[in-house]
This record gives structure tokens, C-alpha cells and sequence, in this order.
């Protein structure tokens, strides 16, 4: 082999080997923005974190199932008697008929009437959040719970109630103790 081909050989071994150097430390300085933004806990497990985004929250229901049924009767409910500057006593009597059994719906009317206070919420004023759990099945109806938390922080106070769901997924208990 001729020294010049060997010494061009050599020379183009170099340039492709800087080509490389440059093209890898191009990269690693491209890619410090990048990792710069992902969280500490990605980059070592010994860098302290910082507090995630929260994940948007999401609600999921079936059609026909007896949980989803009375978490749509309970916030519609609520929406209607809650909604401070414009209530909806008309929604609120028209889920009241669609929701509850018609001997059930005179039951509530006369423990409102002893007890001054809204029965489906057993409260007289609206609660900031509430949960829907399922109870088990009791042959010919459903149990529910459902906990209705008013106020929020230290104030807060929680009530359970236990919706009672016949087999045609109507309302027809609300108890503050469990049938089980």
C-alpha cells in the first residue's frame, strides 16, 4: 500500500472519528434542554422530586348498573337543589318521580314534614362532595352507600346513608343505617 493512501486512510479515519465526537456532543447538548424539563425522579433516584401534575379526574358509569344509577340520581339531585343563584325545585321533584319508588316518595314527604329537612340529602342544607358504593345485593334489592360530605377542611362532616334499589332500579329506601 502506497504511505499517501495509508496517510488519506488515516486522515479519513479522523474526520469520520471528529465527525462522530461532534455528532454524539451535538446530541448530549441537544438532548440538556430535553432532560432539563423531565422531573428529577427520572433523571436519579436520589434528586429530589417535584410534585407531579395531577391527572385529570374522570367519572365512569354503566348503563343500567344499579351504582351508576343512584350516583346519577344523587348529582343531578345535588346540581338541582345546590345551584345557589338559580335552584331547580322542578328538576329536583322531577328526578324525586323518576328515581323513587311511588311509596317511597310519600315515605320521604312525610319524614320531611316531621323532620324539616330535605330526605333524599337527610340534611337541610347541600353537601360539597359526595361518594357512591356499592354494598352488595340483598336477593330483591340493591344496597348503596352513599356518603355526602358538607364542608370542606377541618368542618367537614360526613353522613352515610344506605339507598336501598329494587330489582327495576328504583329508589326505595334512603336509611342512615344498613339493612345487612
Amino acid at each position: 500500500m502506497n504511505r499517501n493512501v495509508a496517510a488519506r486512510r488515516r486522515s479519513g479515519l479522523r474526520a469520520a472519528a471528529a465527525g462522530l465526537v461532534l455528532a454524539v456532543g451535538l446530541g448530549v447538548s441537544a438532548q440538556m434542554p430535553a432532560q432539563a424539563s423531565v422531573p428529577a425522579s427520572a433523571q436519579s433516584p436520589t434528586a429530589v422530586s417535584k410534585p407531579a401534575a395531577a391527572a385529570p379526574k374522570s367519572v365512569t358509569g354503566t348503563s343500567g348498573h344499579v351504582v351508576t344509577r343512584v350516583a346519577d340520581f344523587y348529582g343531578a339531585y345535588i346540581d338541582a337543589k345546590g345551584d345557589y343563584e338559580n335552584p331547580d325545585a322542578a328538576l329536583a321533584k322531577a328526578l324525586r318521580k323518576h328515581y323513587l319508588t311511588p311509596d317511597f316518595a310519600k315515605r320521604l314527604a312525610a319524614w320531611e314534614k316531621k323532620n324539616g329537612a330535605d330526605g333524599v340529602l337527610r340534611a337541610q342544607n347541600i353537601p360539597a362532595r359526595w361518594t357512591v358504593t356499592d354494598n352488595g345485593s340483598m336477593g330483591h334489592a340493591h344496597e348503596v352507600t352513599v356518603t355526602l360530605t358538607f364542608g370542606s377542611g377541618k368542618n367537614a362532616q360526613k353522613t352515610k346513608l344506605f339507598v336501598l334499589v329494587e330489582r327495576y332500579n328504583h329508589i326505595s329506601d334512603i336509611a342512615t343505617k344498613s339493612a345487612h
